[in-house]
């Protein structure tokens, strides 16, 4: 289900979200979904990408996409703890807590086999042939900062952490 079009009523008495928020670039509706889906009371808690969250990788996408003479459309909502501490209050949420990390985080393989899974967003503005020398340039562009000296690969995390009650009556 569209996490921006949640149907639940009153169903739960907590949600839970792992790696899923910044995919929803909608969340005031995210958020008022989990309100409406919660009994009294109930708790929303999560942690997904929060601002600077694969920064380089990012630049990389879209600097590679400007150079083929393509406009790069944002795919991902990466608040600041401010930002989405300000989202949850005004959504009906009491913050009990919210933190903004940095966790760079080794990948098991290469930084392609990363830009193939989660590049979709960027890498479909291309015709399907351009797909893998745009991949691979943006993992050229990557290395000087996300490649250490024993050629392993790393991301450029930064997490977003948050815990909040449903305040007041269901509505």
């Amino acid at each position: 289900m569209n996490g921006a079009e949640l149907a639940f009523e009153q169903e739960f008495d907590a949600v839970f979200s792992n790696a899923a928020l910044h995919w929803m670039t909608r969340p005031a509706d995210v958020i008022a979904g989990v309100r409406r889906a919660l009994r009294a009371g109930g708790r929303f808690v999560g942690e997904f990408g929060g601002h600077g969250n694969v920064a380089t990788i990012r630049a990389a996408l879209e600097a590679e996409l400007r150079a083929r003479g393509i406009r790069p459309r944002e795919p991902w909502f990466f608040p600041t703890a401010a930002a989405y501490g300000e989202l949850l209050t005004a959504g009906g949420f009491e913050l009990s807590h919210i933190e903004l990390f940095p966790r760079p985080t080794p990948l098991p393989g290469s930084l392609v086999d990363w830009l193939r899974t989660f590049s979709g967003p960027f890498a479909d503005l291309l015709a399907e042939g351009e797909r893998a020398d745009f991949i691979a340039a943006v993992a050229a562009a990557c290395a000087p900062r996300l490649l250490d000296a024993a050629g392993g690969w790393h991301v450029d995390y930064v997490r977003l952490r948050f815990a909040a009650q449903k305040r007041g009556t269901n509505v």
